[in-house]
């Protein structure tokens, strides 16, 4: 990343390649025809400079040559002539060269390096510059990248930095190496906690340097840090965008998610706390890449109106349709947003950020999109990274682990440990049995559910920002926002207080106390006529296949409640009368989800293409009559309370609550 101003206590890497006579032995670079438009009226010769140099306010630069003189002024011009030329004068002329005072008006570009001498100029060479902020730190065998953390013009000990192969950690002034092979093409901080880093793009954090040079070549690589207290912080869990500008999803996605999430940043900063926002993978949507020209820069544009900085993991969605390699099809997220997986940490929380689609793309190649198949499993080089990347952390650290397919299938409404989802499940889980408390955020799913493993390690799956792709808020739909399983649209609320954990789902366009809907099956009978009213009778003989067990009426008093956050450490109540009903678990569709996007499919004369979902976040209760009121009480595991006077009949609609 450039960075547009260099600071008296920032030192220069200067990549020389020079022209003439040289010595050099580096590859040349010859200069365009306007380049070679200056006087060589005078001579230059034994012209030999090294292919870096490093300069700052009170560093010298040597250039080797013969034939200057001390009049000679040394112009540095920038290529892109945004900003005025650099000249230095000659401080020391020596046997075999020159010395240079640096400036610190020099500014990260390609610069022209020109000789004046009288009316006459001669260029002979270019230079790539970049910010370093220690120019001494020493070579050592076998490290090919090294370079400084630091904030306030300190170095910073014991911050992880790594290539994504090699793990490390920075001495007392903030000085590290790596052994890396550059395999990854990149190196990357993992930001220590109290601290945010300096560069970013809008609001995506750039953490990140992708590396340049040949394996054996040494890199300087710095990080800038500023510190911050975010001991107290809230992450947003934000899972499944899918922008792809179709189903009105851009209008849908500013005016209702940016709009909302925007509010409650606003309204949790005004309370002190530090915002962030972790999005959980398929941030676009391959199929459209290239017929709708959405990609991911094009994400980046969407995603720059939220109002705190975003962290971003990968989906199976996010990869290239055209490559079947997994690892070349994620070059274009890497070019946009950095490492698909990586560390960090806010407060004393360790962020962990991992890429679990493994995409084969069959048939794919330059302009065919191949099948868009992939695995679920982390592959060996993360596996042994995370390994790595651990043993920098102790076991009583609260540790947040984002990726974007579901670790674990579904539960059921039994409550019994659900089977892994992702070929490697186990393998990962292992990693964690040491450490006290691990979160694992999951999206891919498009619907809400909680799987604790037991009291340390727990995986919450967490439904769509998109709902059901965007489909029942498009025009002529259902006019809401509803994903498979009932879920309003929505994301994950964590908040941090030091080493304490909280966590809720907000639901887009409603109150954060919002949780649970409940239905009065009495009301819930999905027919043609009613829902279909303009499908072909071909289409209409499809209603009670996609109405699942609500195409029957129902006429047993019957309650049906979907507590879409729920865990095993909820608890559902409802009384008649001030008498306790019984409250059963059940598994099942979501009536509401039904009407908004199967039903409306038919109608148009077109088969849904999502299925909806049989959740187990479902509770039922027997009423003694149709017109009885209900009290009904859902308490979270944190002791929050959500109550529903619910008057009976209640009717079913599109836009009940």
């Amino acid at each position: 990343m450039q960075i547009n101003k260099i600071l008296k206590s920032t030192f220069i890497f200067l990549s020389l390649v020079i022209f003439g006579n040289s010595s050099c032995k580096d590859k040349v670079v010859v200069p365009t025809k306007e380049e070679n438009n200056t006087s060589t009226s005078f001579d230059l010769n034994d012209i030999g400079i090294l292919p870096s140099y490093y300069i700052g306010p009170n560093v010298e630069l040597t250039l080797k040559g013969k034939g200057f003189q001390k009049e000679d002024i040394i112009t540095f011009a920038p290529r892109d002539q945004q900003s005025p030329a650099i000249n230095l004068q000659i401080k020391t002329i020596l046997s075999d060269g020159i010395l240079l005072n640096s400036s610190n008006e020099f500014k990260n570009g390609i610069y022209r390096i020109l000789v004046k001498r009288g009316n006459s100029q001669r260029q002979i060479g270019q230079t790539s510059i970049s910010a370093v902020f220690n120019p001494n730190i020493p070579d050592k065998e076998g490290m090919t990248i090294k370079g400084s953390v630091y904030a306030n013009g300190r170095g910073i000990a014991n911050v992880v930095v790594s290539d994504g192969n090699e793990v490390t950690r920075t001495d007392e002034n903030g000085i590290y190496y790596l052994a890396s092979n550059k395999s990854t093409g990149y190196v990357f901080v993992s930001i220590p906690g109290n601290y945010e880093i300096v560069n970013s793009n809008g609001n995506l954090p750039v953490f990140y340097h992708f590396l340049s040079a040949a394996n054996q070549e040494i890199e300087i690589k710095d990080f800038e840090l500023k510190p911050v207290n975010n001991e107290n912080h809230v992450v947003f869990s934000i899972a499944d965008l899918h922008l792809a500008n179709r189903t009105d999803d851009l209008n849908q996605f500013q005016n209702g998610f940016v709009k909302d999430i925007n509010q409650q940043i606003e309204s949790l900063q005004s309370q002190g706390k530090k915002v962030y926002g972790l999005t959980l993978g398929d941030l676009t949507w391959d199929g459209y890449w290239y017929s709708n020209n959405f990609m991911m820069p094009e994400y980046v544009k969407q995603i720059s109106n939220v109002k705190a900085p975003i962290f971003n993991v990968i989906g199976n969605h996010d990869n290239d349709p055209y490559v079947a390699n997994d690892w070349l099809s994620e070059n274009p997220f890497r070019n946009a947003l950095g490492p698909t997986y990586y560390s960090f940490n806010l407060g004393k929380i360790h962020y962990i950020v991992l890429d679990d689609t493994e995409y084969l793309n069959k048939g794919a190649t330059s302009g065919i999109i191949g099948d868009r198949e992939y695995n679920g499993k982390i592959t060996d080089q993360q596996m042994n990274w995370l390994a790595k990347d651990l043993e920098t952390i102790s076991s009583n650290t609260p540790i947040i682990v984002a990726t974007h397919i579901q670790i674990h299938n579904a539960p059921s409404e039994k409550g019994t440990l659900p089977s892994f989802r992702i070929s490697d499940g186990d393998k990962l889980i292992n990693l964690f049995n040491r450490f006290n408390e691990v979160h694992i955020l999951t999206g891919h799913t498009h619907v809400n559910y909680r799987v604790p493993r037991d009291n340390k390690i727990m995986e919450h799956n967490t439904a769509a920002v998109c709902a059901t792709w965007w489909w029942t808020g498009n025009k002529g739909y259902a006019n809401n926002h509803i994903a498979p399983d009932g879920s309003p649209g929505g994301y994950g609320i964590w908040d941090m207080n030091g080493d304490k954990i909280k966590w809720s789902y907000k639901s887009i366009g409603y109150e954060p106390t919002y949780q649970f809907r409940a239905y009065d099956l009495n009301k819930v009978h999905i027919t043609a006529d009613t829902y279909t009213p303009n499908a072909s009778d071909q289409y209409k003989k499809l209603v009670p296949k996609y109405a699942y067990t609500f195409a029957g009426e129902n006429k047993n008093n019957e309650v049906l409640i979907n507590v879409w956050g729920y865990d095993p450490e909820w608890t559902v109540s409802v009384t008649e009368n001030s008498v306790p009903l019984q409250v059963e678990r059940v598994s099942s569709r979501d009536p509401l989800h039904l009407i908004s996007y199967g039903m409306k499919r038919l109608n148009v004369n077109a088969e849904p293409t999502f299925a909806a979902a049989n959740t187990s976040h479902m509770f039922k209760v027997k009423a003694s009559s149709a017109t009885s009121s209900l009290e009904i009480k859902v308490t979270d595991r944190f002791g929050n309370v959500y109550n529903e006077t619910m008057t009976r009949p209640k009717a079913f609609s599109y836009n009940m609550r």
